[in-house]
């Protein structure tokens, strides 16, 4: 049943379009509905339309102060595709190089040279080594120049689990 990769076997995502009285992560027809997502194998990201027009005005910095009085992590597009990747067992990487940045989505727990792969196959089969530096690091550092300088940058062999927003440089030899 695997090969055949049947949209009805994959996690249901639940959206649902709630009141702002109902925005509350505590309020009684949410947590019936939320039940109701994790008995289908599913999630539930509740998302107030009104709201997410108000958050759409607002600055970056007014925006992050009314989401943390709502109590939500963030604005509702990205629950929606931060729940997505959850279900489905994705995460995200990056190259980055001088003309553009990219990100590449791939399996939860991917090794380096699969994370590879994602890009082009010669880059899994030639696999020498990912120079990997966190995201947090890169942006603390100002790009991959300084965050190298700043000994930020390590070397990772084959058996490197690829972890969620890493900035990678793929070493290969085709």
């Amino acid at each position: 049943m695997r090969e055949l990769c049947l949209l009805t076997a994959k996690p249901i995502l639940f959206l649902a379009n709630v009141s702002e009285e109902q925005t509350a992560a505590e309020h009684p027809d949410l947590r019936r509905l939320r039940a109701y997502a994790e008995r289908q194998g599913g999630a539930l990201v509740p998302v107030c339309a009104a709201l997410e027009q108000e958050l759409a005005q607002l600055d970056a910095a007014s925006r992050q102060e009314f989401l943390d009085e709502l109590g939500w992590a963030g604005a509702g597009a990205d629950r929606v595709v931060e729940a997505g990747y959850r279900l489905l067992d994705r995460q995200t990487y990056f190259t980055a190089g001088p003309e553009e940045a990219r990100a590449w989505t791939i399996r939860r727990g991917a090794t380096a040279p699969q994370a590879a792969a994602a890009i082009h196959t010669d880059f899994a089969r030639g696999f020498i080594c990912a120079e990997v530096i966190a995201y947090d690091d890169y942006i603390a550092c100002g790009g991959e120049a300084p965050a190298r300088a700043a000994g930020k940058c390590r070397s990772e062999g084959r058996d490197y689990e690829v972890r969620e927003a890493d900035v990678i440089h793929f070493r290969f030899n085709v």
